[in-house]
């Protein structure tokens, strides 16, 4: 792989079978670089080879998405619910095709260069700082999580983390936050807990709290 900058916009050329020409836009350069920057490395040439890994990962991740939008997953039902497809639906589905080697060449390039607590960083660039704003949210409603349950919890919304990084945009980061966050609320479930009751109950709180502030 090579490399130039030209103008704010980096020309990548991948060698391979499936030798192709990225053009990666400046917006995009820009982003990786401040992504990067998070780490404060003190060496350079590994912070341009970790800038160069987030700005192919990135490019690739939006020409996938501009390439396949909604109307390219025919309308249908979520076999699941059985409501229509979305246009969110639709985009997800589309975006999820996305060739496996995007993930994988991103998360082997972090980890070559940086360790699991800097690869977590940048993870959470991508993501806006979702995990631990949602974990904190799980440790509100239930303010005697055990730490068997916040370990659980931690483990899915890091795999959510993990998958919503090869989406485009936030409505869909969210989207596959919300499927693990299903999954938190049903392990909570099982383990003798009930959910709804517990968010009924914190949010009547937050509602009592503010009417006080009020008084």
């Amino acid at each position: 792989m090579s490399c130039c900058l030209m103008a704010g916009i980096s020309f990548i050329f991948i060698n391979g079978a499936d030798a192709q020409e990225l053009i990666i836009p400046a917006d995009v350069s820009a982003k990786a670089a401040e992504y990067t920057a998070a780490l404060k490395l003190d060496d350079a040439a590994k912070s341009k080879r970790v800038e160069s890994v987030v700005a192919i990962h990135m490019t690739q991740v939006k020409d996938w998405h501009n390439a396949h939008p909604a109307t390219t997953v025919p309308a249908g039902i979520n076999p699941v619910t059985g409501s229509k497809l979305t246009e969110l639906d639709r985009t997800i589905i589309a975006d999820s095709a996305m060739p496996e080697t995007v993930h994988k060449d991103l998360m082997e390039g972090l980890r070559k260069e940086l360790s699991t607590e800097q690869v977590e960083t940048i993870l959470d660039k991508y993501t806006i700082g979702k995990v631990d704003f949602t974990m904190k949210g799980y440790k509100a409603i239930v303010p005697d999580l055990s730490t068997t349950e916040e370990a659980k919890i931690l483990g899915f919304l890091k795999e959510a983390r993990e998958m919503a990084v090869d989406y485009k945009n936030m409505k869909q980061i969210s989207a596959i936050f919300e499927i693990y966050k299903t999954k938190s609320e049903q392990f909570l479930n099982n383990n003798g807990r009930n959910w709804r009751t517990l968010y009924s109950d914190y949010t009547k709180k937050i509602k009592a709290e503010k009417a006080n502030k009020k008084q």
